[in-house]
């Protein structure tokens, strides 16, 4: 695969590939070289009008089949992207920015466990039944579940295979068909999946993909009247946005939104791997991760050693090509993103924080010199209620916050007004539990970071999202429950006494 493969992005309606109506498109562009990439279908109503008609037709057919006959297919789209794991990796690695070895190893093999998951899970899926019995009658009350209907799923640039599949595997296992829509920074693994599916005959009218921006394509999506159902990761402002256009339309409405997550390393903790676990949760994908820890609290007894042993786990890393494998930070994804954290450590220091290492343009060697690279940077001196360790930055930049005991660690944690994840460092069982409990977040990691089954419930609380996903959860969110009351009595089902 090389540059020629990917240089056109377009929609996917109907088991076809085809351009926007009116031919319209966006310039896309390769983070580590500032190059173009090619071009992007820019879609807007008209294309999710023809995706949603697609996804409608499908649906009696697709819904009606047995959970088995879906997961097959699911099943296919897994193997199809297992058997091309290379050309998917490197292209992610193209067209985001991060290291091709992250891609390899992580993104993808998760993009394909997400659908094998999800075609197992509505295999395993059960329906509840109560016996009532009264005088005279025996009832029973079943309830089954129903696909919602065509849902759109609206997913972001920083993880895009991986979070793309993670909405639409679950949509099609429940028996939903979909019209779906990837960031418009990094489009291209999106279209290789099309790709595949046309490859491997998957059913025309279940999966639809449109591209182009949100406030065209993304826009259309959320205020389709045949659309149903809305599961959408990223930013906090966009999902409030989308929740004021859902809500009055009644759609069911999932939303996994922003994080400014705190790391609390206790004195007891194992330092090695507390410092081990804080870098990478603060700086992997280049800290382009609504998950990673960019507030770093640290007991005050161990402040100046921990520090400076996350400093020097800083510096250590290798900046460089994506597409090199020695490489552990890549590109930031665009530009502007790479000026907008810039602008976030001008704010550090205006605060009065000191930046004791990173936040520095970098220009690796060789095609990458006008790449969009930014060193990790560590920020102290800074306290819990400025802006700096309130909003969300969502670059390779991590704050250091001192505590002097478990309570004040506990008000810093959780004195923003996100609440998505936490990760706690304690040799301290008892502390660990009863710190876990307290913390205002949807998951808890102790003494790791970043594991992830794919059964457990997941998702945000505060302003960090709506709703969960996760295992069930997420084949629930795609579903209807519908309770049927059924009478018997000693004649049988439905009989009378006349």
């Amino acid at each position: 695969m090389d540059r020629s493969d990917i240089c056109e992005v377009l929609h996917f309606i109907d088991g076809e590939r085809v351009p926007s109506a009116d031919g319209a498109t966006l310039d896309n562009f390769e983070p580590a070289t500032g190059e173009s990439l090619g071009t992007i279908a820019a879609g807007g109503a008209v294309e999710v009008d023809r995706a949603t008609a697609a996804a409608t037709r499908a649906l009696p057919g697709w819904s009606d089949q047995s959970a088995e006959y879906r997961g097959a297919w699911l099943e296919k789209l897994a193997d199809a992207i297992e058997q091309r794991l290379d050309d998917f990796a490197w292209a992610e690695s193209v067209d985001n920015g991060k290291p091709i070895g992250a891609a390899r190893t992580i993104d993808i093999p998760r993009a394909a466990a997400n659908l094998r998951f999800f075609a197992g899970a509505a295999r395993f899926q059960h329906q509840d039944a109560h016996r009532s019995r009264m005088a005279g009658e025996d009832l029973w009350n079943v309830t089954i579940c129903k696909p919602v209907g065509v849902s759109g799923c609206i997913s972001p640039w920083n993880l895009p295979l991986y979070l793309f599949t993670w909405k639409i595997a679950p949509a099609l296992a429940a028996g939903c068909t979909v019209v779906a829509k990837p960031s418009e920074v990094t489009p291209v693994t999106a279209d290789l999946l099309a790709q595949v599916a046309q490859e491997v005959g998957f059913p025309a009218g279940v999966l639809n993909i449109v591209h182009g921006l949100g406030p065209a394509a993304g826009a259309a999506i959320v205020g389709h009247p045949g659309i149903p159902a809305i599961t959408f990761t990223g930013g906090t402002a966009t999902g409030a946005a989308i929740a004021s256009q859902a809500a009055p339309l009644f759609k069911k409405t999932l939303l996994e939104l922003g994080g400014k997550n705190p790391t609390v390393v206790f004195a007891d903790a194992d330092l090695d791997a507390a410092v081990e676990g804080a870098t990478a949760a603060a700086f992997s994908n280049q800290g382009q991760i609504c998950l990673c820890g960019s507030r770093i609290l640290v007991e005050r007894s161990i402040l100046q050693s921990f520090t400076s042993r996350l400093v020097e786990k800083a510096q250590e890393m290798t900046i460089g090509d994506p597409l090199d494998d020695s490489t552990q930070l890549g590109s930031l994804v665009s530009a502007s993103h790479r000026e907008k954290v810039e602008a976030c450590l001008q704010l550090a220091r205006e605060e009065g924080g000191e930046i004791l290492c990173g936040g520095q343009r970098v220009a690796p060697d060789g095609r990458c010199s006008e790449g969009y690279f930014l060193s990790p940077a560590v920020v102290t001196g800074l306290g819990p209620a400025t802006r700096t360790n309130q909003e969300e930055i969502f670059g390779p930049v991590a704050t250091v916050i001192p505590f002097d005991d478990e309570a004040e660690a506990i008000e810093i944690a959780n004195g923003v007004r996100y609440g998505l994840a936490a990760s706690i460092w304690t040799r301290d069982v008892d502390r660990a539990l009863r710190v876990s409990e307290k913390i205002e977040a949807g998951t808890v990691w102790v003494n790791c970071w970043m594991k992830r089954d794919l059964r457990t419930v997941f998702g945000g609380v505060k302003e960090s999202g709506l709703g969960r996903e996760g295992g069930s959860d997420s084949l629930k969110f795609f579903q209807e429950p519908t309770n049927i009351c059924i009478r018997f009595d000693s004649k049988g089902p439905g009989s009378s006494d006349e």
